[in-house]
């Protein structure tokens, strides 16, 4: 592939890296963050990790080496000075990296895009990825395979494996392939362990996340087509139970495994609006559906953010919208 060419000119010619992913970061945006970060220092190259967002508590054991930063306007006010390339993984739209947006904006080095997500902001200078993979992760294994820029071991594998497990949806999501459980296979033989990976990841959660998860579903409900299920979660019950928006990961997906319903809408609150997380079965675009609203993302798991808007005043017009899209 021409991008996964163009890509490793780049990291030859070029000795400082920064790297950077989304606002609340799930473990494909760590999982390749980290991969790439390992990659890159078996070059002998100097790369810094920072993001707006703390990595969630049940992704901590991959970054053992507590290499990620979270961005601190008063530490990182020079941090892009002395940077040659700035690769931002998993996202494609600048306003994702939050914080640093306007730090990215003023930076005068290369950007790098790597990422399989729809609608990419013409601001880079390099896009390597594309809606076709199933996850970033995904992405920079082939990247690896394609160039043998580097080796293959346990350390990025568990990295990607993490990454390609959780965004098929621990594979059953459409673009669980023939080609991904091909992949899967090459990083076990890397000796990762899957039931490890697997328990740390979903089934380590703070006893708050089950409480909210309760309330979550308690609140869940269908509209007259019994085709849309919905759930509302406000700033009051994270506070009750102690936990963060992090914790609301995965929560919409519940709303899914009610018979016949085909679209499942999460409403949570934050302090200055809302923000609202779409799933969908089949051909059922919910990323067009959350463009309607500001948002984005893939055919059947996008979302979108409100400011300055409550709930009750959205929600009606919210499933009025994902109505036209049975």
């Amino acid at each position: 592939m021409d991008q996964f060419i163009q890509l490793q000119k780049i990291i030859e010619k070029n000795y400082f890296f920064l790297l950077s992913t989304h606002v609340n970061p799930d473990a494909d945006a760590i999982g390749s963050q980290l991969a790439f970060y390992k990659l890159l220092k078996k070059l002998n190259k100097k790369v810094r990790a920072l993001n707006h967002s703390a990595t969630p508590y049940n992704l901590e054991f991959l970054d053992e080496e507590k290499v990620i930063e979270k961005y601190d306007s008063s530490i990182h006010q020079m941090v892009f000075d002395d940077i040659d390339v700035v690769i931002l993984l998993d996202l494609n739209q600048a306003s994702r990296i939050v914080s640093l947006e306007e730090k990215l904006g003023k930076f005068k080095g290369l950007k790098i895009c790597v990422d399989h997500h729809q609608d990419t902001e013409n601001i880079f200078d390099l896009f390597v990825g594309g809606t076709n993979f199933s996850a970033t992760s995904e992405i920079i294994y082939d990247f690896i395979l394609e160039t043998k820029i580097v080796e293959l071991d346990y350390q990025i594998a568990l990295q990607l494996y993490s990454g390609i497990m959780t965004d098929t949806g621990s594979f059953r999501f459409e673009r669980t392939s023939s080609k991904i459980h091909n992949i899967i296979s090459n990083l076990l033989n890397t000796g990762i362990n899957p039931t490890e990976i697997y328990d740390k990841i979903y089934d380590q959660f703070k006893f708050g996340r089950i409480k909210l998860l309760g309330e979550a579903l308690s609140s869940i409900q269908q509209d007259e087509t019994g085709k849309i299920a919905y759930m509302i979660l406000t700033v009051d019950a994270l506070k009750r139970h102690n936990t963060t928006v992090d914790d609301i990961d995965g929560f919409v997906n519940y709303c899914l495994s009610i018979q016949k319903v085909q679209i499942g809408i999460l409403f949570y609150e934050l302090k200055d609006g809302i923000k609202i997380s779409f799933r969908s079965k089949g051909n059922i675009f919910v990323n067009k559906l959350a463009v309607e609203f500001g948002g984005g993302g893939h055919t059947n798991a996008a979302g979108a953010r409100l400011f300055n808007v409550k709930i009750d005043d959205i929600k009606e017009k919210v499933i009025s919208a994902a109505q036209r899209y049975l």
